[in-house]
């Protein structure tokens, strides 16, 4: 199952988000979002956990719990769409 882990301290590393959730069973993958120009964490990640039943437990306890002085929103993440819907900027010559 992917989660979606919002609000998280900007001094976290994906290590420690995988410590986190390794407590309630096997992580796959814990990564945090970083700004592709600054380098810096955007303020949430992504957490997979294989086991359905661990990740939702993981879900149910660490929702609203506080972690390096932030309280933590944590939910299933919700697929992205399909087909680009980013908005494309850039100058657009009109003729």
């Amino acid at each position: 199952m992917n989660i979606f882990v919002g609000n998280v301290s900007y001094r976290m590393q994906d290590q420690e988000l995988e410590m986190l959730f390794a407590e309630f069973g096997e992580v796959q993958s814990a990564k945090i979002i970083m700004d592709r120009e600054t380098g810096r964490s955007r303020g949430f990640a992504f957490v997979e956990m294989p086991d359905s039943s661990e990740a939702l437990r993981a879900i149910e306890s660490l929702n609203g719990q506080e972690s390096g002085g932030r309280q933590l929103i944590v939910n299933q993440a919700k697929p992205r769409p399909q087909g680009g819907s980013r908005p494309q900027g850039g100058f657009r010559r009109r003729d």
